[in-house]
């Protein structure tokens, strides 16, 4: 079983660009050569796309291969198939790394134990229930990425939905 999905390095120092290229060759098994361009959103910082076709593991092999860059902005999305879910990772330097199960309508969904725990966190005084829903939703890695996900004046923008 294969899917698809894309590899969006939002930014990277030039220093970083060839071992993030060695990293994601390593997941492949093949020599991989990404389009950098400049990344607007931090000067001095590249940014490159790379849709990929395979095993649904994919995804979570190349955001464990990147994850542990500190100055590395990422996501990967996998889509969903018939026998799996999609997923979706987002990591920032600020926030690390989110994970997030994408059903076949491309909604977020939030496994049942965790919800538990969010309202339990809640419930003690540990944090706001909106916190913990827009933790659950990954709202701060969006809000934090949202501006690296244009490739630059004038490039439309890419959504990492699907709209229904």
């Amino acid at each position: 079983m294969t899917t698809r999905g894309v590899l969006y390095v939002h930014s990277a120092p030039r220093a970083l660009c060839p071992h993030v290229e060695w990293a994601v060759a390593g997941v492949l098994g093949q020599r991989v050569s990404l389009d950098w361009i400049r990344q607007p959103a931090a000067p001095g910082t590249w940014r490159a796309e790379l849709s990929w076709q395979g095993a649904p593991d994919i995804a979570s092999r190349l955001a464990s291969a990147l994850r542990g860059w500190h100055l590395l902005r990422f996501e990967v999305t996998a889509e969903p198939t018939v026998g799996t879910e999609g997923e979706r990772f987002s990591s920032t330097p600020d926030l690390g790394i989110f994970h997030a199960v994408i059903g076949v309508h491309g909604d977020i969904m939030i496994p049942e134990d965790r919800l538990r725990a969010a309202l339990l966190r809640a419930r003690l005084g540990e944090s706001g229930l909106e916190t913990e829903i827009t933790r659950l939703l990954g709202k701060p890695w969006d809000d934090e990425l949202e501006p690296f996900r244009y490739a630059g004046e004038g490039a439309p923008v890419r959504w990492l939905h699907q709209v229904v």
